[in-house]
């Protein structure tokens, strides 16, 4: 199966910006592996477990609608609320996973050394993450032609969780129990 160079650019921003993501987290993890118990912040213990699910939840959400955007979506028909090409789907996908490689190294930065500024910068990186997701749930809601049916479902319900996580749980809970202690 051939892609589509729309298709190639949305394999090489996950490869590259997924990567990323992945390797800010490793590194951070292990440049400071005793500190990994004050990402979670203040967050109270019975939240715990249903932040987790709602992790392993959001990615496999992710996947669900990277493989239908990937996989099932034809790019030459595609359109977001009649008017915005498959092109749209790569620049949410760069909003998305930039700020999410620098989630974690500005939040090991704010333990270390914390200031206003990084505090400001954590908030809007995952403010940017979570509007984001909401932005290509709209579009996955909005795009035409959404066949076959089975795949645009599995997307939006995929879609959906993460949003849960990165909109709900991250931008809007995660941090009002991250103390601003400058």
């Amino acid at each position: 199966m051939s892609l589509s160079i729309q298709k190639k650019y949305l394999l090489a921003i996950n490869i590259i910006g997924g990567s990323s993501v992945i390797f800010s987290y490793i590194y951070s993890l292990l440049k400071h592996p005793e500190a990994g118990p004050a990402l979670w912040g203040d967050i109270p213990k019975t939240l715990m477990p249903y932040y987790t699910v709602s992790m392993f939840s959001a990615a496999v959400g992710y996947l669900l609608f990277t493989y239908f955007l990937l996989f099932r979506l034809n790019t030459d028909e595609a359109l977001v609320a009649g008017r915005y090409s498959y092109g749209l789907f790569n620049w949410l996908y760069v909003v998305i996973l930039i700020p999410s490689a620098l989630w974690m190294p500005l939040t090991f930065a704010m333990i270390g050394h914390p200031s206003l500024w990084t505090w400001i910068a954590i908030r809007a990186v995952l403010a940017a993450v979570g509007i984001g997701s909401l932005c290509m749930l709209a579009a996955l809601i909005w795009v035409q032609p959404r066949t076959p049916a089975w795949a645009h479902i599995l997307a939006l319900i995929g879609a959906i969780a993460f949003c849960i996580q990165t909109a709900i749980l991250d931008a809007l809970v995660w941090p009002a129990f991250f103390p601003l202690n400058w």
